[in-house]
């Protein structure tokens, strides 16, 4: 009997670790609305307050399952009692503007940089080692030139992710490169349909980096956000074109995926014991099938903070210390390793990767003073 109820227990937590798994590894494909408008009031908003409404800064709301969009500015009222926020409007992008469900959008913008940011834009098409890689290509004023930063937007994210940050490349002079890769809507999945957290869409950011030095790059900025970052860093690590690379934005990376496991584990009350198998389910190769991925996907290799010492490009570290997401800890720890590497910027208030959005002027300032030198 003891011995049933132990194997049962074991198959109980090697299911539930294979679940865990899955649901950091799986690429989420429907996105519903989570956030309610429930008044429009001329230039302003009524909106139910949430975790991300409540929050200063620029934003905004998906409206019509997608199909519309508007840009929201800072908030003009709270309502404790009724658990209401009312914020500015800023632009209404496309559709109409009623009450009922919407999406927060905390990119702010939701277009392209041509028809959000008046910025001449070519939409090329980065050629990866799974198939075409739409990306749009935003020329310095000069032209496309020399020096090329390649955007890097994070897990479950979108290309709009990097909006945000063209204006300060642009004005100071670089040509910025926006693809995507595996598993973004639209293109090309992985083998497996699975995020491998960086250990494989780094390939994709070199295929964007081919593509840059075969239009003229002989120098290179990345800019990596939370997962993009992760990307990032593997691409430094594994490419040899990493040489190309004079220096790196990273806005809310993730420096330890273990980290950033142990810290959604605890949010959902998943024994430690559990989520530590989970990891080492993804790490394994007799793993790969519970899993459900093609590559083993070591969390190990993601650890800078314990890898600090090779690291060897100029990063600007931007992170905030209430990142509900990814935590600050190890950006913090990594800036303590390598502070002759790593200049570290760390914000307050803002949520995950949504520093631009509470302090624009100083996150842009920021970009143009490390860009420019």
């Amino acid at each position: 009997m003891g011995a049933t109820t132990t194997l049962a227990s074991a198959a109980g937590s090697l299911a539930a670790a294979a679940y865990f798994a899955r649901k950091v590894l799986t690429p989420e494909r429907k996105r519903p609305d989570d956030v309610e408008l429930l008044e429009v009031r001329d230039d302003r908003l009524l909106l139910s307050a949430t975790a991300e409404t409540v929050v200063p800064g620029l934003y905004g709301l998906w409206l019509d399952g997608g199909r519309g969009h508007v840009r929201i500015g800072d908030l003009t009222g709270t309502d404790v009692a009724d658990g209401t926020v009312e914020r500015l409007v800023l632009g209404l992008d496309a559709g109409r503007l009623a009450p009922g469900g919407a999406r927060f959008n905390g990119y702010h913008y939701a277009g392209t940089p041509d028809s959000d940011l008046g910025l001449p834009t070519e939409h090329v098409d980065v050629e990866g080692e799974l198939g075409r890689l739409p990306a749009w290509v935003v020329p310095a004023r000069e032209g496309r030139g020399s020096r090329w930063a390649v955007l890097v937007h994070g897990r479950g994210a979108r290309r709009q992710e990097a909006l945000r940050a063209l204006p300060a490349l642009h004005a100071a002079g670089w040509t910025s490169l926006v693809p995507t890769y595996r598993n973004d809507e639209d293109v090309p999945a992985g083998p497996d349909g699975r995020y491998n957290l960086g250990l494989s869409e780094w390939r994709d950011i070199e295929s964007a980096v081919e593509y840059a030095v075969r239009s003229g790059a002989r120098e290179i900025l990345l800019v990596g956000w939370s997962m993009g970052g992760a990307i990032t860093l593997q691409f430094l690590d594994r490419s040899p074109l990493a040489d190309l690379v004079s220096r790196v934005v990273l806005d809310g990376p993730v420096i330890d995926w273990a980290d950033v496991l142990d810290h959604h584990a605890r949010m959902h009350h998943v024994p430690r014991p559990v989520g530590t198998l989970s990891r080492t389910m993804m790490g394994r190769p007799w793993g790969k099938r519970f899993v459900g991925v093609h590559e083993s996907v070591d969390v190990a290799q993601t650890d800078w903070v314990r890898r600090a010492d090779e690291l060897r490009h100029s990063i600007l570290l931007i992170h905030s210390a209430d990142d509900e997401f990814v935590p600050v800890g190890p950006s913090r720890a990594l800036a303590q390793h390598r502070p002759d590497l790593v200049h570290f910027e760390e914000w307050r208030v803002a949520r995950h990767c949504k520093e631009w959005n509470t302090d624009p002027e100083r996150w842009e300032q920021l970009v143009r003073d490390f860009a420019a030198n």
